[in-house]
């Protein structure tokens, strides 16, 4: 299967040298490196480039030569830091000069034409000057505070605001950035981020490389960003596939589909379940996938075990990793069961795993855990349980607890956060978890970090709850069109 990975924010040079943007990698010094590169690079690492402190000309040699496969085998560009003859023994895709580690005509006329060139710079003088000298691109920063070297310049995020409208290359951003900060950065100009612990150092540099270049799709145009909804169709409307290509398209985003089953279904209940072939599943996964630049996968209704494994295998081929918003839905609104009973056990092996986002509610975390959950503390350890399988993100809903408020529980593997609302007391709740999970599938597409994606999702929901109008004789589904205009 051939995977599509788009280039963000291309810059348009006269050069055919790669273009450098999105997540860009520095090395570190630690163990196992060519195993979390290769994992950091399966995230949609667009450059890598080879820091090598204190080690023998030799070593560095055979290290290089295994990332620049790596580096090759993933399309990424491979950079050498501060080594000329390096740089051109192992034929790298360029190199990158510190301020004060030689001249880029030095290195075009030792490495050629073609190769990419990148120049060290802390204020708009340094910029200028690298720029007109030649370079492909410059370094910037730093940005923030890093542990990684001693900072001499620190022009910050003022600093790099102040040069964008000046040069013309590509910027590289460095220095102490995370996911936490990089949102700023990329909203004052940033081309692509430098980073090394905030992915490297994570226990999933996948994840958190996907994190971050999902980031930069806050600046593009919309639709902004691609969703594609793995789910079963609601013949009423208000729920599956039906829900979330409304909640995707309404709040800006491109929504494609892979159905899994078609319902009978209408307000008061669901009438008869016809599960699709798992091969035509995969045909649909595949010919989506190979087209289409998809930012995120969100699933609903998987309904049988066969299905889940065929999904779990495709996606598990993939060279490039896709984050994947989860809901496990088991039963509808009416009572319906559409998940099969032998179909939990090979959910919780195959695909929980490779959840980005779980978004169960209580009933559905019940049965994944086999037990029962009763309060916001048992919310709390059940998101934890959960992470412990494999899910890199849980959002534990509480809508099935009594109180004022109901309180939705987040646990990233650190923290738990809470995102509350008054509770809305009424049954034309249809389709509220199908469009609750895609809603935030369509907000971190469009580059919204996953606390803002679930906060602003968690309002979207309120409100399309609050704004339902009764229609049928059953739950009434909730209103996409006026929570979305409500949400902008």
């Amino acid at each position: 299967m051939s995977d599509t990975r788009p280039f963000r924010l291309v810059v348009n040079k006269a050069s055919q040298a790669p273009d450098i943007s999105g997540v860009y990698l520095i090395t570190d010094q630690g163990g196992d490196l060519i195993d979390r590169v290769c994992q950091a690079l399966r995230g949609g690492v667009s450059t890598l480039q080879y820091r090598a402190k204190g080690k023998a000309y030799g070593e560095r040699v055979a290290e290089g030569g295994e990332l620049k496969r790596l580096c090759t085998r993933f399309g990424t560009t491979f950079i050498v830091n501060d080594d000329l003859q390096l740089a051109k023994e192992l034929d790298a895709d360029g190199v990158h000069l510190g301020q004060d580690d030689g001249a880029v005509a030095e290195a075009r006329a030792l490495l050629g034409p073609s190769k990419v060139i990148g120049k060290s710079t802390h204020n708009l003088d340094e910029a200028v000057r690298a720029e007109l000298d030649g370079a492909d691109y410059i370094g910037f920063g730093a940005i923030y505070p890093t542990g990684s070297k001693t900072v001499s310049h620190l022009p910050g995020v003022e600093g790099l605001e102040s040069i964008r409208g000046t040069i013309k290359i590509p910027i590289v951003a460095i220095g102490g950035i995370t996911a936490d900060s990089a949102c700023r950065v990329i909203d004052a100009g940033a081309d692509a981020l430098a980073v090394i612990s905030s992915v490297l150092s994570s226990p999933r540099p996948d994840i958190a490389a996907a994190e971050l270049l999902l980031l930069f799709n806050r600046v593009r145009p919309f639709p902004r960003g691609a969703v594609l909804s793995v789910a079963g169709s609601d013949s009423g409307g208000g729920a599956g596939i039906q829900a979330d290509i409304k909640t995707i398209t309404l709040l800006g985003s491109y929504a494609a589909t892979v159905l899994t089953a078609l319902t009978a279904q209408n307000t008061r209940g669901v009438s008869s379940i016809h599960g699709l072939p798992p091969s035509f599943i995969s045909d649909q996964l595949e010919t989506v996938l190979s087209d289409i630049p998809i930012d995120i996968i969100k699933t609903g209704m998987l309904h049988t075990p066969a299905i889940i494994t065929v999904l779990a295998e495709r996606l598990g081929e993939r060279q490039v990793y896709i984050p994947m918003v989860i809901d496990p839905v088991m039963v509808a609104k009416g009572g319906a069961a559409l998940l099969e009973r032998e179909a939990v056990q090979a959910f919780c092996l195959q695909l929980l795993p490779m959840a980005y986002l779980l978004t169960p509610n209580i009933p559905e975390a019940e049965r994944l855990l086999g037990r029962a959950i009763k309060n916001e503390t048992e919310m709390e350890r059940a998101a934890c349980d959960l992470h412990a399988l494999g899910a890199a993100n849980v959002l534990i809903k509480g809508g099935h607890l009594t109180g004022r408020l109901s309180t939705d529980i987040l646990f990233d593997g650190s923290r738990y956060h809470h995102f509350s609302s008054e509770r809305i007391f009424t049954s034309n709740t249809h389709g509220t978890g199908c469009s609750y999970a895609s809603a935030i599938a369509a907000l971190l597409a469009q580059g919204e970090p996953l606390l803002t994606a679930v906060e602003r999702s968690k309002t979207f929901i309120t409100s399309a709850i609050r704004l339902a109008r009764s229609l049928g004789k059953g739950h009434s589904p909730v209103n996409h069109f006026l929570a979305a205009q409500e949400l902008k």
